[in-house]
């Protein structure tokens, strides 16, 4: 039953993660490790699987293994997050909405660049 409810759980936030990459209120990388760590007490199949995907590979693997991210790939994370934030900041109806989706650009580029070591 455990097994069970690790692998659903796996599944359940490596398709959030996926929608993530495309919405960008979705955080993308804390999902797919979740889906590591759930999939990692659940089935070494579906673990081994996640870690040889390009989309881990892309996302999660150098932050996974050494908890540090490149600073080019910063450079490119926050051009993304920039540009999916401003067309949905612009795009919200609510001003409540666009501050607080202002607020969350902020703070992922505080964590990004102060809190994430550089490789």
């Amino acid at each position: 039953m455990r097994k069970s409810i690790y692998i659903l759980a796996g599944i359940l936030s490596l398709v959030i993660g996926v929608v993530g990459i495309v919405l960008p209120i979705v955080p993308t990388t804390p999902l797919l490790l979740l889906s590591g760590v759930c999939f990692a007490k659940s089935s070494h199949k579906m673990e081994q699987r996640l870690r040889q995907s390009k989309l881990y590979q892309f996302y999660v693997a150098d932050y996974a293994e050494t908890k540090t991210i490149a600073k080019e790939r910063k450079k490119k994370i926050i051009w993304q997050i920039y540009l999916l934030m401003g067309i949905s900041i612009y795009f919200a109806p609510l001003m409540v909405v666009k501050i607080m989706l202002l607020g969350l650009t902020f703070f992922i580029t505080y964590y990004l660049f102060k809190v994430i070591p550089d490789k």
